[in-house]
């Protein structure tokens, strides 16, 4: 899911072609929105194959193709160049890839956060302390590289003390089976894989900041002022699914076992790693969550991190140059460059039953 390294460049590279794309936006019918396998995301392979997002398309006489893409940062690159109206992706990323690279994106969906799925493992020691001086595997400049730099705080170390060692999420399992990996930091199912190998601890999770790796579907922003059908659309649908799957009813249990086999498990698979994530069932739960004071102090962790690690581009003299609106007319960063909206009117016309 949250594979990276070579995310700011690539979209980078696609910025020149890519502006005039997103300038000429207007109102037309036809829609695109990438989606790739993880959990929190798999509700829109449900929502295309059982014809909700169909029906709802229908009520607002639109067309909306969801589109599977096996890579998860080419998902976002193509989002970037205009290739599609809208991705699934996690926060940080929609701040260090299309917002870095000039374009403007709403968030259409907060969908739910991390709360244990993300997490941090350690061979024969429970103790963080002990890694000072250790190397730590991970998939550099990722959410699991930011749940890292959380971890070492946590016991007050800092990534001065330890190595990264960028490692691909496909060979994390089987460099953790080696006796040189000690240390790796990764998501599920690949973290509940990990923490089966004897000796194994898992030290450290994302249920320990709440909040902070958030997963959206994000729109264009000028794609979805010239088309407001787009977005009722989708978080009509999006709710309409959300319902079903959170059901203790035969078409719940239906839809999560269809899912769990699409995603490579069971149902009983999927279960397990839904109870790893904070869903937000109800647009009432999204918007509760992305109002609060901790939704806002997550972001701006974020956007520091992002900085500090060179993912706001090269123009970015602080934490500061890219501008993201929060609910409620909150801002962080500069309010003349805002590339990064979190927009609850559709979530609320959602929440009021006015879709």
């Amino acid at each position: 899911m949250y594979s990276l390294k070579t995310l700011f460049c690539a979209a980078s590279l696609a910025l020149a072609s890519l502006l005039p794309a997103a300038a000429q936006a207007e109102q037309k019918q036809q829609f695109n929105l990438a989606w790739t396998i993880y959990a929190g995301w798999m509700p829109w392979k449900y929502a295309d194959d059982s014809g909700i997002m169909k029906k709802w398309a229908d009520k607002y006489g639109i067309e909306v193709k969801i589109t599977q893409i096996n890579d998860y940062v080419e998902s976002i690159n193509q989002f970037t160049t205009g290739q599609f109206d809208a991705v699934v992706l996690t926060s940080m990323d929609a701040l260090s890839i299309p917002a870095a690279s000039g374009v403007d994106s709403t968030a259409l969906i907060v969908g739910d956060y991390s709360n244990g799925n993300d997490g941090m493992v350690m061979k024969d020691s429970a103790d963080l302390k002990t890694l000072k001086g250790q190397r730590v595997n991970l998939v550099e400049l990722s959410v699991s590289h930011y749940l890292l730099a959380h971890a070492l705080a946590s016991v007050g170390l800092s990534e001065r003390d330890v190595q990264v060692v960028n490692t691909s999420d496909a060979d994390i399992v089987a460099a953790f089976a080696t006796a040189d990996v000690r240390n790796v930091v990764t998501w599920n199912p690949l973290l509940d894989e990990v923490a089966k190998t004897p000796g194994a601890h898992r030290v450290f999770d994302s249920s320990s900041i709440p909040g902070h790796i958030k997963d959206l579907t994000l729109a264009n922003s000028k794609t979805l002022a010239d088309n407001p059908a787009f977005g009722k659309a989708v978080v009509g649908a999006w709710y309409e699914v959300m319902g079903i799957l959170a059901s203790d009813s035969r078409e719940g249990a239906q839809a999560r076992a269809a899912l769990g086999q699409a995603s490579g498990t069971d149902q009983a698979g999927y279960e397990a790693q839904l109870g790893g994530m904070k869903m937000f069932w109800k647009p009432a739960d999204s918007l509760a969550f992305i109002e609060s004071t901790e939704a806002l102090a997550a972001m701006d962790s974020v956007r520091q991190f992002s900085f500090v690690h060179g993912l706001l581009g090269e123009g970015a003299a602080n934490a500061d140059f890219i501008g993201i609106a929060m609910p409620n007319g909150k801002l962080l960063g500069d309010g003349k460059n805002i590339k990064l909206r979190f927009d609850t009117t559709y979530m609320q016309m959602a929440a009021d039953g006015k879709l």
